[in-house]
């Protein structure tokens, strides 16, 4: 299908862009990497007046050192994201999550912003998010503000930005020496996540010293198991914590039920798949 037709302005600039955002008002769409919006805009379930497009905004793209956080730029794409060392150091988790995001094209093409900004609660940068305690950098014409990602994420497909803002970085606290795995799972290769565990701990000897773990898709917005973390802290790394923490996984939450799974496959699910996304981190190298 064709989109119904809307302005197009390309910013060179973030300033530019809250600007542009401003004056189209409310029905206004920001273009990041597009892999969500395009669909939308070629069903019509989106008719914008105006399309903002960021490509060109170069000082939303990169990742870098900011003393004890990085910074991704919002049009940082998976790709980059995935290969950046600075995130395989400092937060290994999104590295393990971005290697899931749909497939090689997506990952060139769509960026970490655009993921974070969608919102969707099968999305996979989602959680990792959450379990680090990342923030959010908003800019609008009004300045900057910055939200942590446990109060960012409101419902499904929403987010408190509000219509004059977007989202320009993302600030992750360094979790340096942690070990992190996301463990996914799906019906089929590259699909949305039926339900998915971000885990990442940090151990003092065979001791669990540190644990964060969050849900994908168990909820309207990623949910954090804070049950299971505070069951695996101060515990030896064994089977059996693992089993005993895992079985807390779906406290908490509140999956909904569709064509792919009721309620309760989803509650088991997000045990065992907790079970494995911890066992997996505690041996990764």
């Amino acid at each position: 299908m064709i989109p119904a037709a809307f302005d197009y302005v390309a910013p060179s600039t973030v300033d530019e862009a809250v600007q542009a955002l401003a004056a189209a008002g409310e029905d206004a769409k920001v273009l990041a990497g597009g892999q969500s919006l395009l669909p939308v805009l070629r069903m019509r379930l989106a008719a914008p007046t105006t399309l903002i497009d960021l490509g060109k905004i170069t000082e939303l793209r990169g990742v870098r050192d900011d003393g004890d956080a990085i910074v991704i730029g919002a049009m940082t794409t998976h790709y980059d994201v995935q290969r950046d060392q600075l995130v395989a150091e400092h937060a290994a988790l999104l590295a393990r999550a971005t290697d899931t995001v749909a497939d090689p094209q997506v990952r060139h093409r769509g960026t970490f912003g655009g993921s974070i900004a969608h919102a969707d609660p099968a999305g996979d940068l989602l959680a990792p998010a959450l379990a680090l305690d990342a923030e959010m950098v908003i800019a609008s014409s009004s300045g900057r503000r910055t939200v942590p990602a446990a109060e960012f994420f409101q419902d499904f497909f929403t987010t408190v930005l509000d219509p004059g803002e977007i989202l320009v970085e993302v600030r992750v606290p360094k979790h340096t020496g942690w070990k992190a795995h996301y463990e996914k799972f799906n019906r089929v290769a590259q699909a949305w996540s039926m339900v998915a565990v971000a885990a990442t701990v940090r151990t003092d000897g065979d001791t669990i010293a540190e644990a964060r773990v969050a849900l994908t898709n168990m909820a309207s917005v990623p949910v954090r198991a804070t049950a299971v973390e505070q069951a695996l802290v101060g515990q030896f790394a064994s089977d059996d914590t693992i089993r005993a923490a895992a079985a807390h996984a779906a406290e908490g939450t509140s999956p909904t039920a569709d064509g792919n799974a009721d309620v309760e496959y989803r509650q088991e699910l997000a045990k065992v798949l907790t079970g494995r996304a911890v066992s997996a981190a505690l041996a990764a190298v």
